[in-house]
């Protein structure tokens, strides 16, 4: 199986308490394929960069939280690595 892409996302995420802040915050530290999280919570967003699957970070964090979760933006990150390998021809 291949190891999923280095990508970021935004999604949009209700977060009107600090019970819901610390609970997604929590969530997120717990998810092994994120590397990087960026909670705004006046702007109720939240964005993460990871080795993931942008559909299954969202399900996860809709069945954590019971709240509803939109996609808003998903950028998929080519690795140096990557791209090294391709012009050597490994």
């Amino acid at each position: 199986m291949r190891e999923p892409k280095l990508c970021c996302m935004v999604l949009r995420l209700n977060i009107d308490c600090y019970g819901c802040f610390r609970k997604l915050r929590r969530t997120l530290l717990n998810m092994k394929e994120i590397e990087t999280h960026l909670i705004e919570k006046q702007q109720c967003k939240v964005s993460v960069c990871g080795r993931l699957r942008p559909s299954d970070v969202a399900i996860k964090i809709r069945k954590k939280m019971n709240r509803r979760v939109e996609i808003l933006e998903i950028n998929e990150v080519e690795d140096e690595q990557t791209e090294q390998n391709q012009i050597t021809g490994q």
